[in-house]
């Protein structure tokens, strides 16, 4: 007996990364980057937060989709989606600092220096925190300015720089803070970044209230991202790409001189359909057991019979001459009380 299902499919959205895009982002790319959730606990209330209420707030560790109690669970974790690095986020990681520096130590004497760790941040933290981070191992960090309120970090990013920890700005792009966004990218002109991130606003069950205040609509059926933001990042990012090129300016003609870092920009179909399909296509190949499957979509499909304990085995024997399913993937599963 054969069984043909038709699996929805998603786009294969190949972007390779650039040249100087940060490792943080390229090893994102190839899905090969641990989520490490270190806390939802944030001192901040921004109106554009995607956290759902199952994290936001709540002083919870998880690694990728897995909860954890320890940082033991989250190398298994690692291990198991044959992770190259972890990107550490939250709520916000300096919320959890001492817990933040113990992962950072663990992760790195678990899977050497080469195993890459960026952070995200919207704290503007004391500069003589930055040695600590730095020689606990931290690679990268992502300054995200609440409110783009640039000045109260330059300090914070000096420090970071001259500690020899890769320092960006990473900044969803908000649709109605064009001017703003605009006048950033000449703010940080003096800044000591190697990079600027935007990310394409997304409109979550965390957040839809919010935006619908703000009036954000949806871009597109098949996207979380607000209509205007991707517009307004390929705007913002063709100033940076013509002044770096000595280029006229796409939209107003006029030659500027280089910015001095790089800007990408990241759709949110990309971060679903392209950087979360292949880390679960990763942790899917390495964990695979004979009883599964592994679509093109990255997930796993299993067939489930219920059956009662005293059932299972003569059932099991059943499904092998019926279907000539061998043994071997099969197994019984007391606690769901499936085969």
């Amino acid at each position: 007996m054969s069984v043909t299902l038709s699996l929805p499919q998603v786009p294969d959205l190949h972007e390779p990364p650039e040249e100087a895009d940060a490792e943080g982002c390229i090893q994102c790319q190839m899905g090969s980057k641990l989520v490490l959730f270190i806390t939802g606990n944030c001192h901040w209330r921004c109106d554009y937060c995607p956290l759902s209420e199952t994290r936001r707030d709540i002083d919870h560790m998880f690694a990728n989709e897995r909860r954890c109690e320890s940082f033991d669970e989250v190398i298994e974790e690692a291990r198991a989606m044959r992770a190259t690095g972890a990107g550490i986020t939250g709520g916000d990681p300096l919320m959890a600092r001492e817990r933040t520096l113990e992962g950072i130590r663990r992760l790195k004497a678990e899977f050497g220096t080469q195993f890459h760790l960026h952070m995200y941040t919207s704290i503007p933290f004391r500069p003589e925190w930055a040695s600590e981070f730095a020689e606990a191992g931290l690679d990268e960090i992502r300054f995200h300015f609440l409110d783009l309120a640039a000045e109260e970090y330059r300090e914070t990013i000096a420090a970071c720089s001259e500690s020899g920890i890769l320092t960006g700005v990473e900044l969803p792009c908000e649709p109605d803070k064009e001017s703003e966004l605009f006048e950033l990218l000449d703010a940080l002109r003096g800044y000591d970044i190697d990079f600027l991130n935007l990310n394409e606003l997304e409109i979550t069950v965390g957040n839809i209230d919010n935006m619908e205040l703000r009036g954000f609509n949806l871009s597109t059926e098949i996207t979380a991202g607000a209509a205007g933001s991707a517009e307004l990042a390929l705007n913002l990012r063709d100033r940076v790409i013509a002044a770096s090129n000595g280029l006229p300016d796409p939209i107003d003609g006029e030659t500027r001189e280089p910015y001095g870092y790089h800007l990408k920009f990241c759709t949110a179909v990309y971060k679903d359909a392209g950087q979360l399909r292949r880390r679960f296509q990763r942790r899917g190949e390495a964990t695979i057991a004979p009883h599964e499957t592994l679509t093109e979509d990255s997930t796993l499909m299993f067939g489930a019979v219920y059956s009662s304990e005293e059932d299972q085995e003569s059932w099991s024997e059943e499904i092998t001459e019926q279907t000539g399913l061998p043994r071997r993937f099969m197994l019984w599963d007391s606690e769901n009380q499936r085969i």
